[in-house]
């Protein structure tokens, strides 16, 4: 559930602010930053002089006319600035609602086991404050003494409070988050203005965003293709002179040329190339991902391996009992009552879910008599736990080894049908719980990870986008590769330690693939930061968020699979919206160039296919669709191109079709509807 998901595209604040900021971007030290819609402010302003000329003298032709072109070329600059502007305005209507959990709230400093009230812009790195019941707290921070309810809320958009506590990977804290409940003492982890919400409102307002190394290289590309206009359109004003045409006026060459210009190079992608990138930012910041750059998202819509968690991500999260085994001459409703006892002090959820499965086949917890029990809880030197009955009974449940050995050292013997099952559970990628009464074993209850549903659907759409899933678990071989081939992952890492983690990157990445895993813990830090993509969960320690690249503020570990589809999806709007802006530059060549000399070279005119009325028309109709287009595409640009999970030569194929074909299509028909209506006036 994402903070402040704005439901229109152009909410009538953002478009009037957006319309502001269009005429604030004008200035040419911000234009530079594009060089495309900089050159087409140069080719405005130049053609704002010869309107102006034509004011004073004949010489420069009608200024009507010129008066015409030089606003249409101005609109195509606000157009630009505006697709711009809006996706930075979307941004900032963000992050003015995360700034609003920023406000100034005090916070309780312990000093020397004194507390004294300050300012929370006073805390320091290193500072110690204590937070209780319906307090906010000040500043980011490493629980280190005591356990407390949070509502993050004012971050993730979740109403369901979470826990937090010292110690493990659930200890960090985030500034203008509240405490619901208990006491905790927390230690700031950031100097002041580097908080975790002041690098949150930086990264959506667009302060820090970088461009990428595919937005520089299409860049560079795009400054090319202008680089060749220039040389055509230069070259057309000698071929023009070439064939002795009788021009009108110096004026009207100039004109010409500046529209022809600005219609040949790729203002289309040019205008749209920022608006693209800050959405794809923006689109993970609605699924509640906040990345560090904009290289991260792209990243991800090439990441080749995708590292997750068995546990909570392939898997519910904790393993459930599915069924309980009987011993040979053990009555089952006498063995479930067994079960249900020693589960009695066993909190633990597969303590617990043994309790809900004897629930569903009609047993309470109730029914049973347990006055006088005595509960043996669970310890590391035991292994097993149960209870102790008045009447001397003795129930426990524990591993295999554990209760294997109590039994043989009474002098009883193991059942081979419960090995039997044992052996059978333990295939099937299960856990073995024995029960035993009185040092005799009564039967086997079988513990099963459950895994997620949809899930192994979800791991089939990465394998059609190319993506190989490894499976990340502590269990044994034989477990991980049952659930690993239940779940439909591609490889697996059993008995995973954190080096082991760190060597499969390392050698993916040597065989020159980019590998994606999320992780919370601060052993997971080395792992995140090798991975090309890491992802760290905002419940996590302060040390795996400053390691990975993303921070996930919902910790939903099943997040990786739609970063990766946000990561593609920006990657396929950026080439589909490439292919059909350079498309659309070809069409208006051949359809703007023919109508243009058809007067001077009458053989032109078999070429002028659309029946344009006139050179003068022809050019003020590509113009005209040229500036149209840019805000017609915007709404394309922000949500993004729907993605679908296909091979990449399907995905080049189907691109190519719509929007190559769609690129040369469009301007045919717009220009040709445009020159109907224009061919009235001129």
């Amino acid at each position: 559930m994402g903070q402040n998901r704005t439901t229109s595209l152009f909410p009538r604040e953002q478009v009037m602010n957006s319309l502001k900021q269009s005429f604030v971007k004008l200035n040419p030290r911000m234009m530079v930053k594009n060089p495309i819609i900089f050159t087409v402010e140069v080719v405005t302003l130049i053609m704002f002089v010869v309107t102006f000329l034509s004011l004073s003298t004949s010489e420069y032709g009608a200024f009507g006319y010129n008066l015409f072109v030089f606003i249409i070329l101005f609109v195509t600059l606000l157009f630009a600035n505006f697709a711009e502007a809006i996706a930075e305005a979307r941004g900032k209507a963000q992050a003015d609602s995360l700034r609003k959990t920023r406000e100034e709230t005090p916070a309780r400093l312990l000093e020397n086991g004194v507390i004294r009230n300050i300012s929370s812009a006073s805390l320091k790195k290193g500072d110690v404050f204590v937070c209780e019941a319906g307090d906010t707290i000040p500043a980011d921070g490493e629980i280190i003494e005591g356990l407390a309810s949070i509502d993050e809320s004012a971050i993730t958009g979740e109403s369901a409070p979470v826990i937090r506590e010292a110690g493990g990977d659930k200890s960090s804290v985030t500034g203008g988050t509240k405490v619901l409940s208990d006491k905790i003492e927390v230690e700031v982890t950031q100097q002041p203005g580097e908080s975790f919400l002041d690098k949150m409102i930086a990264l959506v307002e667009g302060a820090s965003r970088q461009k990428t190394p595919n937005e520089i290289a299409l860049t560079i590309l795009l400054a090319g293709f202008t680089l060749v206009f220039i040389i055509v359109c230069v070259t057309l004003i000698p071929f023009a002179d070439y064939t002795n045409v009788d021009h009108p006026g110096t004026y009207i060459s100039i004109a010409a040329i500046l529209s022809l210009f600005v219609c040949l190079i790729p203002t289309t992608i040019g205008g749209l190339l920022s608006a693209i990138g800050i959405a794809g930012m923006d689109r993970a910041l609605r699924a509640n991902v906040i990345t560090k750059s904009g290289k991260a998202v792209e990243t991800a819509g090439d990441i080749d391996t995708l590292l997750l968690d068995k546990t909570g991500t392939i898997t519910i999260g904790n393993r459930k009992a599915t069924k309980f085994h009987v011993a040979p001459g053990v009555d089952e409703r006498t063995f479930i009552e067994y079960c249900l006892l020693a589960s009695l002090s066993d909190e633990t959820p597969e303590g617990k879910s043994i309790i809900e499965l004897g629930r569903e086949l009609g047993f309470r917890m109730r029914n049973l008599n347990t006055t006088g029990v005595r509960m043996i809880r669970f310890s590391a030197e035991t292994k097993c736990s149960g209870v102790d009955l008045a009447d001397g009974v003795q129930i426990r449940k524990g591993a295999f080894d554990t209760i294997r050995k109590m039994v043989e050292t009474a002098g009883n013997a193991f059942p081979i049908e419960i090995e039997d099952h044992i052996h059978t559970i333990s295939g099937n990628g299960g856990t073995p719980l024995v029960v035993c009464v009185n040092s005799k074993v009564v039967g086997v209850i079988e513990l099963q990870d459950i895994i997620k549903p949809g899930i192994r659907e979800r791991f089939e759409r990465l394998r059609k986008m190319g993506v190989k899933t490894v499976m990340v678990t502590g269990d044994n071989p034989l477990t991980a590769k049952y659930i690993a081939e239940k779940a439909g992952v591609d490889d697996f890492i059993a008995e995973a330690k954190p080096e082991d983690k760190m060597e499969y990157i390392k050698r993916e990445q040597q065989s020159g693939k980019l590998v994606a895993m999320m992780g919370d813990g601060t052993n997971d830090a080395p792992a995140l930061a090798q991975a090309n993509v890491g992802v760290a969960m905002n419940s996590g320690t302060q040390a795996a968020k400053e390691a990975g690249n993303m921070v996930d503020l919902d910790n939903d570990p099943t997040k990786l699979i739609e970063i990766v589809e946000i990561g593609k999806q920006l990657l396929m709007t950026r080439g589909t919206l490439t292919t059909f802006s350079i498309a659309n530059d070809v069409a208006k060549y051949f359809a703007i160039v023919p109508a243009l000399f058809m007067v001077t070279i009458p053989e032109l005119g078999a070429l002028n296919i659309m029946k344009l009325h006139s050179p003068e028309s022809a050019i003020l109709s590509a113009i005209i669709f040229n500036a149209i287009i840019i805000p017609a595409l915007i709404p394309l640009a922000l949500r993004g191109v729907q993605y679908k999970p296909i091979g990449a030569s399907a995905l080049l194929r189907r691109n190519l079709f719509i929007y190559g074909l769609g690129g040369v299509i469009v301007p045919f028909l717009g220009i040709k509807l445009i020159d109907l209506l224009v061919g009235l006036f001129f």
